[in-house]
This record gives structure tokens, sequence and C-alpha cells, in this order.
């Protein structure tokens, strides 16, 4: 472990284990743009801290709408990825929630491979530590629930290198490159326009 994580990793547990913390899980978002290590980032994270209480982790790519809500609809493909690809009231009702201490809540899982959103219940126990990944966690109805923030930043170039190897799925290069150039890095840029991302973090991680 290096000094840096054990630096994060002691402030993580000290503002959890503080005793003026109220009894409700304490949250944290792991912030980052597409392509920035976020998963790796997180499991890395949720490994260590189980050692110190139970863990509990939401990738927000799980949690998207169906593809006839977020394609096709009419609007900029970039304002589509930022506005349409969740639902952006569910989630700020959601964080409210476990915010409130709610410790059983149904949530909307989205399954790729039928398309379809079905229910599954999460147990969200007060003692606990809830790390949520995704882009663009710093909305503004949704960071004022957060216990603590952490931004991935990372380079654009490494960023594109990883998703141009990682979204095959897409189709070849050339397609994945121009599905973020109308898509993805509109929407991040205006992200980090909009919600200064980077100034509002608790911790601004560099990522390599």
């Amino acid at each position: 472990m290096s000094v840096l994580q054990h630096r994060l990793l002691t402030e993580i547990i000290k503002r959890f284990t503080s005793p003026d913390r109220e009894g409700r899980p304490f949250i944290v978002a792991i912030d980052g743009l597409g392509g920035a290590g976020k998963t790796t980032f997180v499991h890395d994270l949720a490994n260590t801290l189980k050692k110190v209480c139970t863990i509990n982790v939401l990738h927000m790519d799980d949690y998207i709408v169906e593809n006839e809500k977020r394609y096709n609809t009419g609007y900029d493909e970039w304002f589509e990825y930022y506005y349409l690809q969740w639902d952006i009231a569910c989630i700020k009702n959601f964080l409210e929630k476990v915010h409130g201490n709610a410790q059983e809540l149904t949530l909307p899982f989205y399954n790729r491979t039928t398309d379809t959103v079905v229910n599954i219940n999460k147990v969200f126990a007060a003692n606990s530590i809830l790390l949520i990944e995704g882009v663009f966690l710093q909305r503004k109805d949704w960071r004022k629930f957060y216990d603590y923030t952490i931004f991935l930043e990372c380079p654009l170039e490494i960023r594109k290198e990883r998703v141009l190897k990682r979204d095959t799925y897409i189709g070849d290069v050339s397609a994945i490159t121009k599905k973020y150039e109308k898509r993805y890095w509109i929407a991040e840029d205006y992200y980090l326009t909009k919600e200064q991302p980077l100034q509002q973090a608790d911790c601004i991680w560099l990522a390599q």
C-alpha cells in the first residue's frame, strides 16, 4: 500500500468512526470520467475496507434505463447520455432514503442481455460503508448525500486508449471513436463545466 493509499483509507475510516457521525450508512462516491479506472479502484478500496466494517458497492452502470429511453429520443446524443442514461430522480430518491437510514430498499437493476429492468432488494446496515462508483456522481441533486467524495482524475489520452480496447462491442476503432466523440466526451466536458467536480470533491486521486 502506498503512502497516498494509506492516507485516503485513514481519512475515510476516521470519518466513518467519528463519534459525531449519524447512525446510518456512510456514503462514499467514487466519481470520474469514462476509462479513469473507477471499477478497479473501488474493488481495491472495498477489499481493504471490508476488514473494518460491512461494505456495499453500487456500480451506477447497473442502474441505467432501457435502450428506448436513452437512444434515438430526438435529443443530441450527449444530452441522452447525460440526462437520460439514468433515472436521475429515482437515484436521488434512493440516495435520500439511504441517507435517512432506510436499511432495506428495492432498486431497479438493468439487465443488459434482455434490455429490461428488474427490481432487486438491497440491505444497507446502519454501521456500514456504501461505495458508489460511476460517472457524473457529483450532480447537484446527488452530491449533498455523500459523506466523502473521490474524483479519479486521468488524462484523456490514457482514458481514450482504455476505452478503445475495452468497448469493442461498439465496433472497430473508428466506430468506438465516433460514438465517444458524439455521445460521451461532449457530455463529460459539459459535466466538468456545469458541476465542477474537481473543485467539489473531497479527494482528487491521480489515476494512471
